[in-house]
């Protein structure tokens, strides 16, 4: 039996921008992603052999599905369909989750991006980042950012060199078409409440001509490659907040608890919501704030992000 361990890191949103709805249902965006060090990890075991072809997910949370309704399985259901019909055996796969559900995070298109490059190292396929980022696209907009991220923290996938590896993109289009770019390095305190937002709910309730403030995402990525921490919180805007915030009480209060700490420019919602996310000057800071906010929603979390 065959076996690798992935690490699935999660993902905030420096900033995100809606530049207009297409035809399809889909959205046009431009936004900055940045890996984080929180993560879950994944276990894939491959045996060869038997008659057909299975999967099988175990999770440390009874919630979640084990079946075609998780990324993770979905994932390894499409690198069988694209490059392993002929193969006959067993694939287990063990999720340990520590990122948040439906949280803004990317826990499951993160959870999704790890099989695809499990099953990548164990059937040897050498598929590089491009070609992984084609099939997860499939998957979710949120997938080939993941693919990236992890191909540049675990060593053992082999792939840390190729160009893609990256610790922080720039995507436009759906959020598929990805440009790495230098990250920010900053220590940072995550605060979900107890609530899921849905992300078509908060992309279909977006009254885009009634935002007036967005990001210059040329203006942040000069900042981030300056090191100016000034112009990149200058541009920390997620329109997103527009409508998360209004929608869902909750998590404007909790926005607002850590801006009374860190101040408004350093405090913004990832992705659709609902967790938020500050960043701090040291990791001293980060475990303050961290402790004071745990009283509010309990899952909060003091990490950094990856460089």
């Amino acid at each position: 039996m065959k076996r690798v361990h992935v690490k699935s890191y999660a993902k905030i949103n420096l900033s995100l921008d809606v530049l207009r709805r297409l035809e399809n249902g889909y959205h046009e965006v431009e936004m900055v992603m940045q890996q984080i060090l929180l993560n879950d990890e994944i276990d894939v075991k491959w045996k060869e052999g038997g008659e057909s072809f299975s999967i099988e997910l175990r999770t440390n949370r009874a919630y979640l599905p084990t079946d075609e309704r998780n990324l993770a399985y979905k994932a390894a259901q499409l690198m069988h369909g694209a490059y392993g019909e002929d193969r006959k055996g067993l694939l287990r796969i063990d999720i340990k989750k520590r990122i948040p559900v439906a949280a803004g995070l990317a826990g499951g298109s993160g959870n999704g991006a790890a099989v695809l490059h499990a099953v990548n190292y164990l059937w040897g396929l050498g598929l590089d980042v491009a070609a992984l980022n084609e099939v997860g696209s499939k998957l979710g907009s949120d997938v080939p950012f993941c693919i990236m991220g992890q191909a540049a923290m675990n060593k053992e996938l082999g792939l840390t060199g190729d160009p893609l590896a990256a610790h922080c993109a720039v995507a436009t289009g759906t959020g598929t078409e990805l440009r790495p770019v230098k990250g920010l390095a900053a220590h940072l305190v995550l605060s979900k409440p107890s609530i899921g937002v849905s992300t078509a709910e908060v992309y279909q309730g977006l009254d885009l001509p009634a935002i007036k403030e967005h990001p210059d995402t040329e203006e942040l990525l000069a900042a981030l490659a300056d090191g100016k921490t000034a112009q990149v919180y200058k541009n920390m805007i997620n329109i997103l907040e527009s409508f998360t915030l209004q929608r869902y009480p909750v998590v404007m209060q909790t926005k607002e608890r850590m801006q009374d700490m860190l101040g408004t420019e350093r405090v913004l919602m990832s992705g659709s919501g609902p967790t938020v996310f500050g960043i701090c000057d040291t990791k001293e800071q980060a475990q303050q704030i961290c402790e004071e906010m745990l009283a509010h929603n309990k899952e909060t979390f003091w990490t950094r992000t990856t460089f």
